[in-house]
Formats: structure tokens, C-alpha cells, sequence
């Protein structure tokens, strides 16, 4: 316009090449992955946009029989972020494998990963052994994390010693990457990962939610039926920042980042602290858009730092 010029640009990749990540031996297209619990089992936002842009999805946490969670109230405010207690609620692996499965493969034509939970270490083999055969799974995230339930979730995530139980249990009957989800609700977040990845663990996954509460004003009772349940939302990113730093210079395998993220630039800051991938979870309650608009607005965030491809970052 009006005899203005432009200096051209020096060359880049293509920003399709800037954002591809290797999890565990299979490529993504970019880091970015809808957390377990967030996303169902794809469908809803299948009919909003094409799922296919994300690097890949955590289904809905799996366990071996159908399960109707916990009462409600399930949710609760908390400032910026939320609480919920569901409790795993889920058709059952069964169903998953019959109906689940076929109906996403219609809709979703990458590897996605399987999130399985269990009450005991036959009950995680089981379930994971079943999803293992199936082609559409490319990972399994073995969740010994969930606040929400009585006799099982995190009661094996507090522990290093049952974490690697539950972790040489999948392994004996699996083929497929085993990614440990790990809890935030303990002393010391490192040990716990290294429990893990000498028992086999190809990779952890951290943060899930932290223990909170709300108290009800009116009634002076908590909020949820539950009494307690798990906070996620931007309030935890740094905790979760920090376990991510500390896991990621304690163990050689991959680790996968999530707490809080809902921007382009919390992607790039647990990359930084050495993620390999990012999940993203209470965002995709807030806004069922979150993880498109993140991956979009990801090559223009990494120009503003300088940020040629998202690999030089860390990870593993």
C-alpha cells in the first residue's frame, strides 16, 4: 500500500513441523492433550469441531465395571478454578471396548490414550490387558491419583512401593507405552516417580487434583456430598509447575505436564520445566473450544519468545 515495502521474513518451518512432539515413541502433531475426565470419550466435541488438530485425547477414566460415581452435589466453586468429586463415574471397560471405541474411530483417526483406574492390582491388570489389544489405543495412562473414590485411585498413588506394584502389574500384561498418572497429595512427588520408572513405567503424568473443600455458608455443611474433592483450574498451575521441575530432572522417561494450563504460553512454561506434552483439563469445562484455541495460538506465541520449534524446550 502507497509504495510500502516489506522486508521478507527470514524462512521458518511450517508451523505444522514447530509443534510435533514424540510421546513415548509415537509422533503428535503437537503437545496438546485433552485430560481425562474433561473430554469423555470425544464424541460431544467431535460435533463442535474437528478433534483430529489435537496431538492426541485421555478418555474418560476407565475402570473394570460399570460405575454411577458419587452422589451429587459433585461440583464446587473455588476461585479461579473449581472442585468436583464424580468419583469415576463410567460405563465399564466392556462397553467402553463395545460402543465407545467403535463410535470414536468414526470421528478420530489418531491413537488415543486409554485412562484406566482400579481398586486393586488385578483389577488395573485386567482393564489395562483388555484396552492393550485394542488398535485405536497408543497409551495407556494408569491413574493411581483420583481423590474421589474410597478404597482405591490415590491410596495407590501415595505410596511408592503400591505405585510400583500397580506399575509391574500393567507392565506383566501390556505391550503398549504405560504412562503413570501421579497425585499431587504427597511428600515427596520425585520419589514417587522413580518408583514408578524402576518398576517400568514408560512415562508419568502430573498433576492430577489437589484435595480441597467448600463450606456452605447457608447450611454450614460442605458443599459437596462427597465432603472433599479434587481442585484443578488456573490456581494449581504453579504447584503443578513445580512437581513437573522436580519430576522431570528425577527421572529419564517422558513426563506429560498438566495443572491448570489454558493459555498457549502455560503450554510453553511446562514444556520449559521439562514436559514432553501438556494436558489440559478444567479449561475444557470452562470453554469446549480451550484446546483448539490453545494449539491455534501456539506458533504466535512461540515467535514472541523465540521459539523456532517446540522441541528445543526439554522433555525427553
Amino acid at each position: 500500500m502507497g509504495g510500502v515495502t516489506r522486508e521478507k521474513e527470514a524462512p521458518r518451518p511450517a508451523d505444522a513441523d514447530r509443534l510435533r512432539v514424540n510421546l513415548c515413541g509415537t509422533e503428535l502433531d503437537n503437545p496438546v492433550i485433552p485430560a481425562s475426565g474433561t473430554f469423555g470419550f470425544g464424541l460431544e466435541f467431535a460435533e463442535i469441531y474437528d478433534i483430529n488438530i489435537l496431538g492426541t485425547f485421555s478418555f474418560k477414566g476407565t475402570t473394570r465395571e460399570p460405575r454411577f460415581g458419587n452422589p451429587t452435589p459433585r461440583i464446587a466453586e473455588c476461585p479461579a478454578g473449581m472442585i468436583n468429586a464424580v468419583g469415576l463415574q463410567n460405563p465399564g471397560v466392556g462397553q467402553v471396548i463395545r460402543e465407545e471405541l467403535p463410535r470414536l474411530k468414526q470421528v478420530f483417526h489418531k491413537p488415543v490414550m486409554a485412562n484406566v483406574s482400579g481398586f486393586s492390582l488385578e483389577e488395573y491388570a485386567e482393564t489395562c490387558a483388555l484396552l492393550d489389544r485394542e488398535p485405536q489405543v497408543g497409551w495407556l495412562e494408569v491413574n493411581i491419583s483420583c481423590p474421589n473414590v474410597h478404597g482405591g485411585g490415590m491410596s495407590f498413588g501415595t505410596d511408592p512401593k503400591q505405585a510400583a506394584a500397580v506399575t509391574r502389574a500393567v507392565k506383566a500384561v501390556t505391550r503398549k507405552p504405560v504412562i503413570l498418572k501421579l497425585s499431587p497429595n504427597v511428600t515427596d512427588i520425585a520419589e514417587m516417580a522413580l518408583a514408578c520408572e524402576e518398576a517400568g513405567a514408560d512415562g508419568i503424568s502430573l498433576i492430577n487434583t489437589l484435595q480441597g473443600m467448600r463450606i456452605d455458608l447457608k447450611t454450614r455443611k460442605p458443599v459437596l456430598a462427597n465432603l472433599m474433592g479434587g481442585v484443578s483450574g488456573p490456581c494449581v498451575f504453579p504447584v503443578a509447575l513445580r512437581m513437573v521441575w522436580q519430576v522431570c530432572r528425577a527421572v529419564r522417561i517422558p513426563v506429560i505436564g498438566m495443572g491448570g494450563i489454558s493459555s498457549a504460553e502455560d503450554v510453553l512454561e511446562m514444556m520449559m520445566a521439562g514436559a514432553t506434552a501438556v494436558e489440559v483439563g478444567a479449561a475444557n469445562l470452562r470453554d469446549p473450544l480451550a484446546c483448539r484455541r490453545i494449539i491455534e495460538d501456539l506458533p504466535a506465541a512461540m515467535d514472541r519468545y523465540g521459539i523456532r520449534n517446540i522441541r528445543e524446550l526439554g522433555g525427553h
